[in-house]
C-alpha cells in the first residue's frame, strides 16, 4: 500500500506528492518525490522538514512534465540529495511504459504528450493509482495553449488513460484526486 502526502506549492497550487510505502514515522524508510514544485524558501522549508522529521530517504525523483511548476523545486531536493536519479520524459523516456521499480516502489511511465511534449504519467498499477501531472485533472484536462501543447495529441493521451482500469485513482498536477471512472462519466474531454 502507497502512502501519499500532497503538498499545495507555488502560486499555481500545484501538488508536490511524497510517496512511502509505509505510513511516516520515526523509522527510516525510502520514498519518492513526485513533481517538486516547491517555491520559495517557506516551501522548500516545509517538504525538507517533513522529510527529515519522518525519516525519509528519498530514492527518486519522478517528473511528469517540466513546465516550471512542476519543476522549481528540483534544484533544492537535488542539493539535499544529489545522487537521487530522476525519472521522466526527459531524463528515462526510452522506458516508456517499461516497469521500473526502486527500493520498493513499482511503477511506469505512460508517454501522455498534449499538455506538453514531454509529459508522462506515472501508473502503480499494483496499487491502481495514475499520476496524471497536468494530462488529466478532475473533470478537465491541462491547457494546450502554451509551448509544447496540442490538442489533438492530448485527446490521443486521453484516450489511453481511459483504458486504464475504471477503479483507477488519478492524483492530479493541480486539484483534487479523482478516478477514471468518475472521468469517463463527468469529464467532457475524455
Amino acid at each position: 500500500m502507497l502512502y501519499i502526502k500532497t503538498f499545495y506549492c507555488n502560486p499555481f497550487r500545484e501538488c508536490t506528492y511524497i510517496l512511502t510505502l509505509s505510513e511516516p514515522s520515526d523509522q527510516p524508510q525510502p520514498c519518492l518525490i513526485i513533481d517538486p514544485g516547491m517555491y520559495g524558501s517557506n516551501e522548500e522549508s516545509r517538504i525538507l522538514t517533513f522529510l527529515g522529521e519522518h525519516r525519509l530517504t528519498p530514492s527518486a525523483i519522478l517528473i511528469t512534465h517540466e513546465h516550471l511548476d512542476h519543476v522549481c523545486g528540483l534544484d533544492v531536493i537535488l542539493q539535499s540529495y544529489p545522487d537521487i536519479p530522476k525519472y521522466g520524459y526527459n531524463y528515462e523516456h526510452e522506458n516508456e511504459n517499461t516497469p521500473v521499480t526502486i527500493a520498493g516502489f513499482s511503477f511506469r511511465m505512460l508517454y501522455t504528450p498534449g499538455h506538453k511534449e514531454d509529459a508522462v504519467c506515472f501508473y502503480f498499477e499494483q496499487e491502481n493509482i495514475l499520476f496524471s501531472g497536468d494530462t488529466l485533472f478532475q473533470e478537465s484536462i491541462g491547457r494546450t495553449d502554451l509551448p509544447g501543447g496540442d490538442y489533438m495529441t492530448l485527446q490521443a493521451s486521453l484516450r489511453r488513460l481511459s483504458q486504464l482500469p475504471e477503479k483507477t485513482v488519478v492524483y492530479p498536477g493541480h486539484g483534487y484526486t479523482t478516478t477514471i471512472a468518475h472521468e469517463k462519466a463527468h469529464n467532457p474531454y475524455l
